[in-house]
């Protein structure tokens, strides 16, 4: 009987714990959009942002996206070949990337690379009393440090989708044609029947909505940081892992709502 009782304080304060967290990250999160649309952008900082957390993983992305798509064509074309479906083989891997895989292996990507740098750098700042500095100077942390990230993310998000989304349909017609020994036209034509303009607007969407949930979960971890250098570890990965899991999620959400 006590150690029921036990585990039922247990579990009671673990709930207690989560909706604080919860609502702390609401709260936060609620700051930093309305300080996006109603104050001055530092476009400066914006460009600056844009490049280093958004130009800099092109590399990455395109790698990610030729070899997911590489390797997602390669069972598509086997399995259609055993149906006689080779026709259908460029639709079905461009409604794929498009809706599905382009936007995901982004966000995946962006999350572990821009996810942990925000978080490393903003956890880093918090430990060493920057962002006491910063709110002494009279500057508004999250209007100063996460509002232009936040910004960058949201441009260059799509940009890196839409770049994923190509390489990764292109790389399947490699796999079609010189594998498969479909026709090019077939392939290039069937994705022109079965994809509709919805399908590439909807997965560029997605891209801003997981850019925005990596900008939202790393910074406020970061900015939660207080134990010192385990801390700031601590916190890169957790912002990792949680961004990750929120984007599997989420994807799941705008994938049932948008298709």
């Amino acid at each position: 009987m006590m150690r029921l009782k036990s585990r039922s304080v247990l579990l009671g304060r673990w709930v207690l714990r989560f909706f604080a967290l919860l609502g702390d990250f609401v709260l936060d999160s609620l700051k930093v959009l309305r300080l996006s649309l109603t104050t001055p952008i530092r476009f400066k900082h914006v460009i600056e942002h844009a490049y280093s957390l958004g130009a800099q993983s092109v590399g990455i992305t395109l790698i990610t996206a030729g070899f997911v798509g590489m390797a997602f064509a390669l069972q598509v074309v086997r399995e259609f070949l055993k149906f006689g479906a080779g026709k259908m083989i460029g639709g079905v891997v461009g409604i794929a990337i498009w809706r599905e895989l382009g936007p995901l292996m982004t966000g995946v990507v962006v999350a572990g690379r821009v996810g942990a740098a925000i978080a490393a750098e903003l956890a880093t700042m918090k430990v060493t009393e920057q962002v006491e500095a910063l709110e002494a100077l009279g500057h508004d942390p999250i209007q100063y440090l996460v509002v232009p990230r936040l910004v960058a993310v949201m441009m260059m998000m799509p940009l890196l989708v839409g770049l994923a989304d190509c390489i990764g349909f292109l790389s399947g017609y490699v796999i079609a044609v010189g594998i498969g020994r479909i026709n090019p036209f077939w392939y290039f034509e069937s994705a022109n029947t079965m994809l509709t303009l919805f399908d590439i607007m909807g997965g560029l969407l997605k891209g801003s909505f997981f850019g925005v949930l990596i900008v939202l979960v790393s910074a406020h971890l970061g900015l939660r940081t207080n134990s010192g250098a385990k801390g700031v570890g601590e916190m890169t990965t957790r912002a990792v892992v949680i961004s990750l899991v929120l984007i599997f999620v989420l994807n799941y959400v705008l994938s049932s709502v948008m298709f």
